[in-house]
């Protein structure tokens, strides 16, 4: 376990799944917002692969890509996401269990691009009803940390059981995709031995976006999660080496945070902060698209 808290207010535990389930499964984290009921805490999510999250009272309020707040489900399935969601939570707790591509794969029949860049409640969507006794096993109020994650790994070491299709492809993709020396998607598409057509059709459906974006996305995480690991850093000294130039850079922060970083870095970041330094102690990245894939 690994624990991170820039406040009072905000205490941050990430926790490792077992080896068997670290294929499908990035960490299982909690979050415990303390304080009074009115008091609030802000932040703004990086772009990740999917996450179930369950927030026992409903103390989370999120909009997508600048969207309008509302106040999302007890138990909550987000897709991959190419763009910030901002989100507000007043004192409560929740979970929340990151998918790599073949945990999607293993948990939903549904192709990843349906649900990319948006959320949709797992106990009423029909692609998750089947994830019932997952978003159940957390009780209304606090079980007890050690309880309630050994509770969510029963039920996740049920559901991951199964094999998915393509799963071996999938792991290649997800390969190439966390090795910073691959830029295009021509380079991708030699290394995998697909055709770019078909390529395009597989990672929609198992990643939610096109090669061209996942790669895009990848550079700008790379670039990002140096600065949070280190806000005293300027820009200029976070860029992945595949921006021609801090423009460049500029462009792609705006299209996936939908702010600049002059004005992402003026904000406070109470969550993400913290997330950034506990999940780099747990599993040694600090976001959750740079998890390096492990093989079965």
């Amino acid at each position: 376990m690994s624990t991170g808290q820039t406040s009072g207010a905000v205490a941050l535990r990430f926790f490792l799944p077992p080896k068997r389930l670290r294929p499908f499964v990035t960490t299982l984290y909690h979050l415990e917002i303390s304080g009074e009921g009115d008091e609030l805490v802000e932040d703004w999510l990086h772009p990740e692969w999917a996450n179930l999250r369950i927030i026992p009272q409903r103390t989370i309020d999120a909009g997508m890509a600048g969207g309008p707040l509302e106040n999302l489900p007890r138990a909550v399935i987000v897709g991959p996401t190419s763009v910030t969601a901002h989100f507000r939570a007043r004192p409560g707790r929740s979970w929340g269990i990151g998918l790599m591509p073949r945990g999607w794969a293993r948990l939903s029949q549904a192709p990843a691009d349906e649900y990319a860049d948006r959320w949709a409640d797992a106990e009423t969507d029909p692609a998750f009803t089947h994830l019932a006794a997952l978003c159940g096993a957390l009780p209304l109020e606090s079980g007890g940390l050690a309880a309630e994650r050994d509770a969510l790994l029963r039920e996740l070491t049920l559901l991951l059981a199964e094999p998915a299709a393509r799963e071996a492809e999938i792991l290649r993709f997800e390969e190439a995709l966390t090795d910073p020396r691959f830029h295009s998607v021509a380079e991708l598409a030699d290394a995998l031995g697909m055709s770019p057509r078909t390529m395009e059709r597989f990672c929609r459906r198992a990643f939610g976006f096109s090669p061209q974006l996942l790669l895009r996305r990848q550079r700008f995480v790379r670039s990002l999660a140096k600065f949070m690991l280190d806000p005293s850093l300027r820009w200029i000294d976070t860029l992945d080496g595949h921006y021609h130039d801090q423009a460049h850079f500029v462009r792609d922060f705006k299209r996936f945070m939908t702010m600049s970083p002059s004005d992402y870095a003026k904000l406070p970041h109470p969550v993400l902060a913290a997330a950034a330094h506990a999940r780099m102690a747990a599993a040694g990245q600090a976001m959750q698209v740079l998890h390096q894939p492990i093989d079965e």
